[in-house]
């Protein structure tokens, strides 16, 4: 798994090759980028803090997450309650988020990459589920892009998905500049999109009384604001993905709360939307969205904004998926990495439309997701560790270079941590012992990010050791 030039010894070609390469010199500059999970030289960084908001606002908005907000009422709580809910859940899950972020500009490097320091060699477990995930997200976001791609343009199905894969996987290659170019201009556009789409829901009258009472409305509440954290934290294991090429003298508080905001506010925002219509948003299909905005000219631009909302979140998936693959000790070059997660990610997406097996895929997805909060409260404590052991966060962020002595303890603390997981979900595939006690509240990544620390911290080796 190693670099070839590891123990200080001189890049190989392969090096430069397959983890190195080209990188993006300046805003706007949309060469292919190759560089890979070699850490950005401060010589090749640029750029301001400010991006960050748009590259983590534009994602965000999508009709999945308009879906997933209606859950806090089917589930029986009021509209005030629900939304409480949803911005606590979103708050909690976005911190984490924004802190990773700001490890880019410190050290250059990627979230999976950075994690090697902590799961030294293990990293191949939480690294092939990242892998694995982008593919399969890619694959059911594509399904609802490439349909509505397909509606509007008057496709067939299949060609709807091709184009919409080839469109973010070609985003994927292009890599770090292009994406955050596209978010940006993402941004005003979807924006523009979910504006209509609330204007057209002013005439809905929101839930004012739910029909969950007692324990069940307190178990309702913590299943909405689970579901709401969630979605702002399944971006903690991209975070620095984006902000690796940010100078490490740029402003970490500013990383910080730009790229709060745009987890946050977008998150909100669209979760809003979904609690306010959740009486007519029933048919939650590209053909529904299309039918809710009354067809017509409204209706295509509604298509158009599900097909480019899918867009710019797959994009994001193909890159970090694409640095996952590296980390785990694949020689693949990044772009060709990133085109590979688009090119795996179409059959899956023929093979749910044709067996009608999307709502069961997700249930997977989302299953496997609980293993982000072990994975964050492992690599926050080790990098807490070493930067008291230096005072402060100077440290190689090559992890060839700098290491703890055993990585076990990682791997230990993760699983613990799934498993304590399991006992407190609450989702589509199984619903845990803690979970039905709370009378349906999910309280597993509150659960799980506990357990980890508790295995972790007494476990992981005071002083690192150079290798």
């Amino acid at each position: 798994m190693s670099l070839p030039h590891a123990r200080g010894d001189a890049p190989t070609a392969e090096a430069r090759s397959v983890f190195g390469g080209r990188m993006p010199a300046a805003p706007g500059d949309l060469r292919i980028e190759a560089r890979g999970i070699v850490p950005v030289p401060e010589s090749g960084r640029y750029g301001g803090p400010a991006r960050l908001f748009t590259v983590w606002f534009a994602p965000n908005l999508t009709m999945t997450g308009v879906f997933s907000g209606t859950v806090g009422i089917t589930v029986g709580l009021d509209f005030p309650t629900a939304l409480a809910a949803v911005v606590l859940g979103t708050l909690v899950g976005a911190v984490p988020t924004a802190y990773l972020g700001t490890w880019g500009s410190l050290t250059g490097a990627g979230q999976l990459p950075l994690a090697r320091l902590a799961f030294g060699r293990s990293i191949a477990v939480p690294g092939a589920l990242q892998w694995l995930s982008s593919v399969a997200w890619d694959a059911l976001i594509g399904l609802f892009g490439g349909e509505a791609l397909a509606r509007l343009c008057g496709l067939p199905f299949w060609l709807g998905v091709l184009v919409m894969m080839a469109g973010q996987g070609g985003l994927g290659v292009l890599g770090y500049e292009a994406i955050h170019r596209l978010q940006k201009l993402m941004t005003f556009v979807l924006a523009a999109a979910f504006l209509a789409l609330a204007f057209q829901l002013r005439g809905v009258h929101p839930a004012a009384h739910g029909s969950a009472t007692g324990a069940d409305r307190v178990g309702a509440f913590l299943l909405t604001s689970t579901i709401a954290l969630s979605l702002a934290l399944s971006w903690a294991p991209y975070a620095s993905d984006f902000s690796r090429y940010l100078p490490r003298a740029t402003s970490r508080p500013r990383m910080f709360w730009y790229t709060l905001l745009g987890v946050s506010v977008s998150f909100v925002a669209v979760q809003t939307l979904g609690l306010w219509g959740a009486s007519v948003l029933t048919d939650q299909t590209a053909r529904g969205v299309e039918q809710l905005l009354g067809g017509g000219v409204f209706g295509r631009l509604g298509l158009l904004a599900v097909a480019l909302a899918a867009l710019c979140s797959n994009a994001m998936n193909d890159y970090s998926g694409s640095l996952a693959l590296q980390t785990i000790g694949v020689r693949v070059p990044r772009p060709l990495a990133a085109a590979l997660a688009a090119v795996l990610g179409f059959p899956l997406v023929l093979w749910m439309h044709a067996a009608d097996t999307a709502a069961r895929f997700q249930n997977v997805l989302l299953f496997v997701g609980y293993w982000i909060p072990g994975f964050v409260a492992v690599v926050v404590v080790d990098w807490f560790a070493r930067s008291e052991s230096r005072g402060s966060a100077d440290f190689d962020a090559n992890p060839e270079r700098e290491s703890p002595r055993h990585t076990w303890p990682a791997l230990v603390a993760f699983f613990a941590a799934f498993g304590a997981a399991v006992l407190c979900m609450n989702n589509g595939l199984y619903t845990g012992p803690v979970s039905r006690a709370l009378h349906g509240g999910d309280v597993a990544y509150y659960a799980a990010f506990l357990v980890a620390l508790l295995v972790y911290v007494p476990l992981r080796p005071r002083r690192p050791a150079k290798l």
